[in-house]
């Protein structure tokens, strides 16, 4: 029997809520830091428990690429009358090949969505944490160069990661330019977050 990604989501949820309980040992931590001086500094159970998620992630990871498990979960979104159900990779796995296609499919609807409830709001660009201003023909170009797109909303916000690339690399800075997401944000005033996706 192969798990699902649900099944993957549940059993990493109960690992990791274990190792932090202290459920789990990892036999010496300090031989994980390498750096004797560092190790001296740091409490060798959180250490432990830290290594011992990871570990168990990373069987995870590998079981999925293995067995063909997608990471994707579905969230669905509601504005007003507008209702959107977008696929998104879980934070906690990792994407499989056959996920970016999924991730493709969507992203014209993810577009509709956003233009849907975005209407007389104004448009920003989030880089380097500094916010530029853009105009409609940009965010119609930015979105039709993208592989797919990745929303979520704030509260007087809304935010489109316009991405391509590996969508396991995407949200990396050390990936771009082979990877990466253009952050787009509409308010009706300057955004006041900027620390999003």
């Amino acid at each position: 029997m192969t798990y699902s990604t649900q099944d993957l989501i549940r059993i990493l949820d109960q690992e990791l809520k274990a190792a932090w309980r202290g459920d789990r040992l990892l036999l010496s931590p300090e031989d994980r830091v390498g750096v004797p001086i560092v190790t001296m500094a740091l409490d060798a159970d959180q250490v432990g428990k830290v290594f011992a998620c990871k570990d168990f992630t990373q069987q995870i990871h590998k079981y999925q690429i293995e067995q063909q498990v997608s990471g994707i979960i579905w969230r669905d979104i509601t504005v007003g009358q507008h209702h959107l159900r977008l696929p998104e990779i879980h934070q906690q796995l990792i994407a499989i090949e056959s996920d970016k296609a999924i991730l493709q499919m969507a992203k014209e609807s993810v577009l509709q969505f956003w233009w849907q409830v975005t209407t007389d709001l104004h448009f920003w660009k989030l880089d380097n944490y500094h916010l530029q201003v853009l105009t409609l023909e940009e965010v119609h170009l930015a979105g039709q160069l993208a592989e797919w797109a990745e929303l979520d909303i704030g509260r007087d916000e809304f935010y489109l990661a316009l991405c391509w690339g590996n969508p396991k690399e995407c949200h990396y800075r050390w990936s771009y330019p082979d990877s990466g997401c253009d952050r787009l944000i509409a308010a009706s005033s300057e955004p006041k977050q900027l620390n999003i996706f």
